[in-house]
């Protein structure tokens, strides 16, 4: 006996697939960029500033009002160290690059780098940008 107004279907409906892929297509930029982004910090300039060529390493930002991040994520000093000894458990020739804003406090800056000693980091890079290249002693 067959149900009265029931048929099989013969089509498959779609429309929750396209629905769940346009979802974890925006979950998936949203978080792209979210990680990509970083700590707005103006740096100050060094003449002789080198690159850092370390694989595995966690950015620290310090910004003009005194803000601690690492990696983009906002931290206490509490927290900070914290992060730095799991960091360094499992990563023990890590490198650690300081990003200090140029009008933040240098007590802030110094906070961090007694920090970074007090856990053992073991290597410790600040970053800078290049002064602009002069034409020459007389300008222009």
């Amino acid at each position: 006996m067959q149900v009265q107004g029931k048929k099989p279907y013969n089509e498959i409906n779609i429309t929750p697939l396209v629905d769940l892929t346009f979802v974890l297509l925006i979950i998936f930029i949203l978080l792209t960029t979210a990680a990509v982004q970083g700590i707005k910090v103006d740096l100050p300039s060094a003449s002789s500033a080198k690159t850092l060529n370390a694989p595995k390493s966690r950015v620290i930002a310090v910004t003009n009002d005194g803000t601690i991040s690492i990696d983009a994520v906002p931290v206490s000093l509490a927290e900070l160290e914290s992060e730095l000894r799991t960091s360094i458990a499992t990563t023990p020739d890590l490198a650690v690059v300081l990003r200090g804003d140029r009008a933040v406090q240098y007590d802030k800056v110094m906070q961090v780098l007694d920090l970074c000693s007090k856990v053992g980091v073991p290597s410790l890079g600040m970053a800078s940008t290049r002064p602009p290249a002069s034409s020459g002693p007389g300008g222009a």
